[in-house]
């Protein structure tokens, strides 16, 4: 519990968390040392050990705290709602509040979901929305979904999780509403009629003969 409260603990974890996060960008993590972190944090090997085991346990741990804010801001969302909000063309507020969060850790996942990255940990984030997703869609009616489950989840886990990569990789030139609303669209209506297509302009066009 103190670990969770006292200030100093948590701004020291905050150093390391920052300095791994850095050192990783510049030279991968299998090339980061103990010693290049106690530089780049400005820390002393005592103080490391006080809190983790070596780089492997404060990378672990650093994933997990992550993981476990994402899990935190998504558990309480509802379909229903995110219908609702698509219909009013707005952006479902934990949507907002899930891109509020990866704004103000954008370094942290831009990282760790890049190529420089933990190659795992894209897989992790992703358990977690189907796992959410799952459980979410499993409340509604049978007849609401007539894919079966496992598919549709899959699906909407994997576009989700590309969304926020590239939203991040590409310099998050749109801001977090823009991107919660693109969100709640997305999740509602899909790519095709997200992009202003409808089943009119599909038929409509002309079939061309090769």
């Amino acid at each position: 519990m103190q670990d969770r409260t006292d200030p100093r603990i948590i701004r020291t974890k905050m150093l390391l968390r920052n300095a791994l996060i850095d050192l990783i960008d510049e030279k991968g993590f299998e090339g980061t040392t103990i010693r290049d972190l106690m530089q780049k944090a400005g820390l002393n090997r005592g103080t490391f050990y006080l809190h983790y085991r070596d780089k492997y346990d404060l990378l672990e741990q650093s994933k997990e705290d992550m993981l476990n804010n994402i899990l935190k801001i998504v558990k309480n969302i509802d379909p229903i709602q995110i219908m609702n909000y698509a219909s009013r063309n707005e952006p479902h507020p934990i949507f907002l509040k899930l891109f509020d969060f990866f704004t103000l850790h954008a370094v942290f996942f831009k990282v760790l979901l890049g190529s420089k990255g933990d190659p795992a940990y894209p897989g992790q984030v992703k358990q977690i929305m189907e796992k959410h997703l799952y459980e979410k869609l499993s409340l509604l009616q049978s007849e609401h979904i007539p894919t079966p489950r496992e598919y549709a989840i899959s699906y909407l886990a994997s576009a989700n999780l590309g969304m926020i990569q590239h939203w991040l990789e590409s310099g998050m030139q749109l801001s977090p509403r823009e991107m919660a609303l693109l969100l709640t669209r997305m999740t509602t209506f899909g790519p095709l009629q997200t992009f202003g297509l409808k089943g009119k302009d599909i038929v409509d066009q002309p079939t061309r003969v090769t």
